[in-house]
C-alpha cells in the first residue's frame, strides 16, 4: 500500500496496514534552533511541510493552482519603519504593522497588527474584483500539461489546492479583516450575500482546468473563524449565508471525485461540527488543544462522520519525555485503532521545541503508527 491509498484509506476508516505519518510544519525560529541542536545544516526544512525525507514525514502534495492572487497585485511597499516595527502594503492591499524582533526569513513570533484592506464598501469591493480574473493564465503554472502527467503517476496524496488557501469566511476576511468580515452580515447583509456568491464562482471557475485534468484527492477549506472560546461566525450565520455555498462547492468537488474535503480553523469549533457535517465536511483539523479541543470527545460526539487529523498539544513537546509520552498516549493509539485519524501536532512546531525533543516525539509517534 502506497502513501497515497494509505492517507485516503485511513480518512475513509478504511483498514490499512499502519498509520500515515503526517507533520503540518514549523516556525523558521524552531528550524534555526534545530540548526544548533544536530539537525544537519544542509536539511532545509520550508514552513509548511509537504514531507521531509530525513525526518520520515510522509510526502503530500499541492495542485499547483494559484486561487487568491490578484492580478495584477498591489505593489509591496513599506510605508513607515523604525527601529522596532515596520508597516507595509502587502500584494493583496491589506497593511499591516510588524514587530521585527525576531523575525526569521519573514516568519514573525507574534501576530502582526492589521491596519487597512482593500475593501470597505460595495465600492472598493467592485474595484478589487478586477484584480481577479478567474481565467488568467497566470493562475495556472505555464507547462500545466507537464505537470497533469507528472501528477498522474504519483504515490502520495494530492489537496486542492494547498494549506492557507481558499475559505469562505477567511476570503472575507483577507478582503476586509476581521471586525468587517464579522458584521458585514449584519450591516450590510446584501453585500456579503453578492460577496461569497462572487467569491464561489471564481473559486469553482479557477478550479475547473484542474478537476478536469487532475484526479485530487482532498480540499481543504482554510477558515480560522473561531477563538479559545468559540466561533467568530456563529452558527445562525453559517447556516444563512455559508451553508449553500459551502454545499454548491463540495457538490461540485465530489462530482469531480475528491473524495474527502477537509476544514482547517483554529480555536474551538465545537458549535459549528454539526453545521460542517451537513454541508459536507468529512474532516476536520488541527483540533487546537489550547482551545480545549479534545479529539477522544469529538469522535464521542460524532462516531464516524468526521475524521480526524491534528489533535497533539504543541505545548507538551516543550515539556520533556514523559509529557510527549502521556500526551501521545492519552488518544492517539484509541483513535488509530478507531481509524479516520492522522495524528499530528496542533499546528505548526514553535521554537521553544527542542530537536532532540522532537525527535522523541516522532520516534513514540512512529511506533504507533506502526511504522
Amino acid at each position: 500500500m502506497n502513501g497515497r491509498e494509505r492517507f485516503v484509506r485511513m480518512l475513509g476508516f478504511e483498514p490499512v496496514e499502519r498509520g500515515f505519518n503526517h507533520e503540518l510544519g514549523l516556525w523558521p525560529q524552531a528550524l534555526d534552533r534545530w540548526h544548533t541542536e544536530g539537525l544537519p545544516e544542509d536539511v532545509i526544512i520550508g514552513d509548511w511541510l509537504q514531507g521531509c525525507e530525513y525526518l520520515q514525514i510522509e510526502r503530500v502534495g499541492y495542485v499547483p493552482v494559484r486561487v487568491l492572487e490578484m492580478y495584477p497585485p498591489f505593489e509591496v511597499e513599506v510605508l513607515e519603519e523604525d527601529e522596532r516595527y515596520r508597516v507595509t502594503r502587502w500584494a493583496d492591499g491589506h497593511v499591516s504593522r510588524a514587530l521585527k524582533e525576531g523575525e526569521v526569513r519573514g516568519g514573525r513570533t507574534s501576530m502582526d497588527t492589521y491596519i487597512a484592506f482593500p475593501v470597505t464598501d460595495r465600492d472598493s469591493f467592485h474595484a478589487i474584483q478586477k484584480r481577479y480574473d478567474a481565467l488568467s493564465p497566470a493562475r495556472y503554472p505555464e507547462w500545466w500539461d507537464d505537470t497533469v502527467r507528472c501528477l498522474a503517476g504519483r504515490d502520495y496524496p494530492l489537496a486542492l489546492t494547498h494549506n492557507g488557501c481558499f475559505g469562505l469566511y477567511s476570503f472575507l476576511r483577507r478582503l476586509m479583516g476581521t471586525e468587517a468580515a464579522c458584521t458585514v452580515f449584519y450591516d450590510d447583509p446584501v453585500l456579503a450575500e453578492e460577496m461569497l456568491d462572487w467569491m464561489t464562482d471564481h473559486l469553482l471557475t479557477v478550479l475547473e482546468r484542474a478537476l478536469a485534468t487532475v484526479q485530487v484527492d482532498y480540499f481543504n477549506y482554510f477558515e480560522d473563524y473561531c477563538y479559545n472560546a468559540g466561533p467568530l461566525v456563529g452558527p445562525n450565520i453559517f447556516a444563512k449565508f455559508l451553508m449553500k455555498r459551502y454545499r454548491r462547492i463540495n457538490d461540485h468537488l465530489r462530482a469531480h471525485g475528491v473524495r474527502h474535503i477537509m476544514l482547517d480553523s483554529d480555536g474551538n469549533t465545537e458549535l459549528l461540527m454539526p453545521l460542517m457535517i451537513e454541508a459536507g465536511i468529512n474532516v476536520h483539523w488541527p483540533l487546537e488543544r489550547a482551545a480545549n479541543m479534545d479529539p477522544l470527545a469529538i469522535r464521542a460526539k460524532y462516531g464516524h462522520d468526521l475524521a480526524l487529523i491534528g489533535g497533539i498539544d504543541k505545548r507538551a513537546l516543550a515539556q520533556g519525555r514523559k509529557a510527549i509520552d502521556a500526551e501521545l498516549y492519552r488518544h492517539v493509539p484509541q483513535l488509530l485503532e478507531d481509524g479516520g485519524y492522522i495524528p499530528t501536532v496542533d499546528h505548526t512546531v514553535p521554537h521553544d521545541v527542542s530537536y532532540d525533543d522532537f525527535q522523541y516525539y516522532m520516534e513514540v509517534k512512529r511506533r504507533l503508527l506502526g511504522l
